[in-house]
């Protein structure tokens, strides 16, 4: 089936400005070219109201020193040189109101080299941490501290991570940034194999010439090259590094129109999130149904599930909205099919069978499924009614109802038969009970029936008499060896977050002890967590088989029982 061609929400669109964006410049080259003097001196600029200068590294140390040349406008941002810290400064430098009415602030990095030296080395750090780990939970040697670890891909995208944080702050900068990195002259390659020629190579994240509107190159003391830009405001050659003479910010600003420049830069920032955010509230709409499994018509050729949602203003359906839509199609006396086939219509097919809902006559099912009962339904209860006019059924019971008189002893049993059968089903349907019920209580959207079969279900006593309190249900053999794993596994993950198992159920044990399919969807819920501090930890291979343990594990307790052995022991 194709996909939805229709919008999902309400749009507009508009006209460009034509105004640059506040500018972003890399200001390379090799040690002692003259960097950091050419940022200070850029302070002066008239375009320019207060500069916030953040210095990373220490190594040179001329932030203080460059104070003193003519003009020079600029103050510095304390830090302590952790990553958070220098965050949290570039978070404060961004904040900071315009020192002169009409004038933007800038903010200099000096310099970006050795801030991704810095998440290098936190994440080798890391993975020497981690190797040790491992070796002491195995009884291993430790590695050796004169050689170096391999770091993981996993931690290379996490310092990533946290260099894409950095740039994503400095974006969101009103004024000007200059980030300053070191160059280094490195060997050539051609079909992967060394040259004799030498390249110069900016050493810092690969990726950031291409998050800047300008870079800048110093060969030498006062030998500035451009080597790209994005501006309109003055010609430039494409593929060729145009010499910059007598480079300065200020003249470089003004090439790239500052002055005209939009108040904010104009882009709309990718949120890979917004995914994980859209499967999670697609598992808890109904997580009994994310499974591999799908139906082929229901999707088109390479297209991810389709939200569940429809309409021009991109409402969502809820389980409870789509039994209460339903409800009152069937309420409408004027034509009922049309109603229910509007309720189709609108938030269509595919929609419907995504969507769970549960009502107390008929169970559960898909809300398109429970559509096709409901139509079943009415056509029943419209041919009971014209029979009852006609005459034609006199005795029969409306769809959905129970007879008003029980059978005599005397008929014949399938007299019985009949009877038993229309307290159930509507004459058009093989199983349809009376309508849905919406105002009944539907369990939470991730909780699943027992799984306990109808022989270990408790049987009621035909004799007991009305006014007798209600037995507590038996317990099954195979539901008793459930509850015993699922208190083993909430003992496990209270044992990790350092509480009491009462602590930790204290949520769902306000009204008693949970049942067996309440406490298994809440311990679900929080393995994510449980997994995700024992990687912190190390503990890769115990977090893999959590990660991967059935939803009830009768060994759970045996396999962390080493892990809290070592943490008894304090190793």
């Amino acid at each position: 089936m194709p996909g939805i061609t229709t919008p999902q929400r309400g749009r507009t669109s508009r006209r460009p400005t034509g105004l640059p964006n506040p500018p972003m410049i890399l200001l390379a080259g090799q040690e002692k070219t003259g960097k950091s003097r050419l940022a200070a001196e850029g302070t002066a600029s008239e375009l320019l109201g207060m500069t916030f200068w953040i210095e990373i590294g220490g190594a040179e140390g001329t932030a203080d020193y460059y104070g003193r040349l003519p003009g020079a406008n600029y103050e510095i941002v304390d830090h302590d040189g952790s990553y958070q810290d220098i965050l949290d400064a570039i978070r404060w430098a961004v904040a900071q109101p315009p020192a002169v009415e009409g004038m933007r602030n800038m903010i200099v990095i000096d310099n970006g080299s050795n801030l991704w030296d810095m998440l290098s080395e936190e994440q080798a750090l890391y993975a020497r941490w981690r190797a040790e780990k491992k070796a002491q939970e195995q009884h291993r040697r430790s590695p050796n501290p004169d050689l170096p670890v391999t770091v993981d891909p996993d931690l290379w995208n996490r310092a990533k991570d946290r260099w894409g944080e950095i740039l994503w702050l400095l974006r969101r900068h009103s004024g000007p940034v200059i980030i300053i990195a070191r160059q280094e002259l490195v060997t050539a390659f051609e079909n992967d194999k060394p040259t004799r020629e030498k390249t110069r190579k900016i050493k810092a994240e690969k990726n950031l010439p291409a998050a800047v509107d300008a870079i800048v190159e110093l060969h030498a003391l006062g030998e500035a090259y451009l080597t790209g830009v994005r501006t309109l405001h003055w010609e430039v050659t494409p593929g060729q590094s145009e010499r910059f003479e007598n480079f300065s910010i200020d003249a470089l600003l003004r090439r790239m129109g500052f002055q005209d420049a939009a108040p904010t830069r104009q882009v709309t920032e990718a949120r890979p999130e917004a995914y994980l955010d859209e499967q999670q509230a697609q598992q808890r709409m109904h997580p009994q149904h994310h499974r591999p499994q799908e139906r082929r018509e229901d999707r088109g050729p390479g297209q991810q599930r389709p939200p569940q949602q429809r309409g021009d203003q991109g409402q969502t359906l809820t389980s409870a909205e789509a039994v209460k839509l339903i409800r009152m199609a069937l309420a409408d006396t004027t034509n009922h099919e049309a109603a229910l086939q509007n309720i189709r219509e609108q938030w269509g097919i595919v929609t419907l069978r995504q969507i769970m809902t549960r009502t107390q006559q008929w169970g559960e099912m898909s809300a398109d499924a429970l559509i096709t009962r409901s139509l079943a339904y009415a056509k029943g209860r419209a041919e009971w009614k014209r029979q009852q006019a006609t005459g034609e059924a006199e005795s029969s019971t409306p769809p959905g109802q129970a007879p008003s008189t029980p059978p005599k002893q005397g008929q014949p049993d399938g007299a019985r038969e009949h009877q038993a059968h229309a307290e159930h089903e509507p004459p058009a349907d093989d199983d349809a009970p009376p309508p849905p019920d919406p105002e009944f209580d539907e369990p939470p959207a991730d909780e699943r029936p027992e799984e306990i079969s109808e022989a270990e279900e408790p049987q009621a006593a035909p004799s007991a008499p009305a006014a007798a309190a209600p037995r507590p249900p038996r317990r099954g053999r195979n539901e008793q060896l459930a509850l015993k794993a699922l208190n083993a596994e909430a003992d496990v993950q209270a044992r990790i977050k350092m509480m009491t198992v009462g602590e930790h159920l204290g949520p769902i044990s306000e009204t008693g002890d949970p049942a067996v399919t309440v406490l298994r969807d809440y311990l679900q819920q929080h393995r994510p967590a449980i997994i995700a501090q024992l990687e912190q930890e190390g503990q890769t291979e115990l977090a893999a088989y959590y990660r991967k343990a059935p939803t009830v594990d009768p060994q759970i307790q045996q396999r962390f029982a080493p892990y809290f052995a070592l943490a008894s022991a304090g190793k």
